[in-house]
């Protein structure tokens, strides 16, 4: 199969905070039996990792990267006029694994989603600074300030669209896997504001998006997370575990996706020769 009739397959990693370390297992499990992604949309705690796998960035180094995202290390209250925390951790660990660099220039094309304060509209960039469009993306609202990018005021992009489907379906890949963190959903009584944040956050969020089902796309993968919470960082290693087994079990049904999924260029060559068989 030529490159340009290669069957190509996009992955679309949803938000979920802690949870979201479940996506370092699933791609994992992808490149351990050799599924190449070749578009990848994320949102929240999904761009995160999405963002780093799309540049290239080793999992010994992802893996690292979660092992420094444990809230001790990242819930310390700075308040000011929109947020009561900071989330200068968050970006100075993705700009020693990036670097301050345009989305277009990934490894593997990326799309980040995140959401409009201002209007509520979905705002996806596939181009523009890296860290920042990942910063607004993953920016729970009070939580964290909003990020200022391309004259929009964003926040978390879980609120407009926490499994990115939609990026998806606007690419030209032909096979289309999701990864759902949300559907087993456990909360923990709050010990504190940030507990009251992230619980309420979720609710919310669960309520007003639209949920993903078998029918969006051609994979859907829905970790049972219900031994964990979205404040769990602690327990990274057991997250992404989970994602790694869940994974695993869809891996023929994508292989033989992968060989029988027909691309576009294939049905624009049949067209051509059922209705101009002259033509070359």
């Amino acid at each position: 199969m030529t490159q340009e009739n290669k069957i190509k397959t996009g992955l679309a990693l949803g938000g979920g905070s802690a949870l979201g370390f479940a996506h370092i297992g699933v791609l994992k499990a992808l490149q351990e039996n050799n599924i190449q992604i070749d578009f990848i949309s994320g949102t929240s705690a999904g761009a995160i990792v999405g963002a780093l796998y799309a540049f290239g960035v080793s999992f010994e180094d992802i893996e690292k990267v979660a092992e420094k995202l444990d809230w001790k290390n990242v819930s310390k209250l700075r308040p000011c006029s929109m947020a009561i925390m900071s989330n200068k951790v968050l970006k100075g660990l993705l700009e020693e694994n990036i670097g301050n660099v345009d989305i277009s220039i990934s490894k593997i094309p990326l799309a980040i989603t995140c959401t409009d304060i201002e209007t509520g509209a979905k705002v996806v960039f596939r181009s523009g600074n890296v860290v920042d469009a990942v910063l607004a993306s993953s920016c729970l609202p009070g939580l964290f300030p909003p990020i200022e990018m391309q004259g929009l005021m964003l926040v978390d992009g879980g609120i407009a669209e926490n499994v990115p489907i939609s990026s998806l379906k606007d690419s030209e890949c032909n096979v289309k896997i999701a990864v759902n963190l949300m559907r087993y959903r456990k909360y923990e009584r709050p010990k504190n504001i940030i507990g009251v944040f992230m619980n309420s956050f979720d609710m919310i969020n669960h309520r007003i998006s639209t949920q993903p089902t078998k029918d969006d796309v051609d994979i859907l993968i829905e970790p049972d997370l219900r031994g964990y919470y979205m404040s769990d960082s602690a327990k990274w290693c057991e997250i992404s575990e989970k994602g790694y087994k869940e994974t695993l079990k869809y891996i023929e049904k994508i292989k033989e996706l992968q060989i029988q999924k027909p691309t576009g260029e294939f049905w624009k060559n049949l067209k051509k020769l059922l209705f101009n068989p002259n033509k070359q």
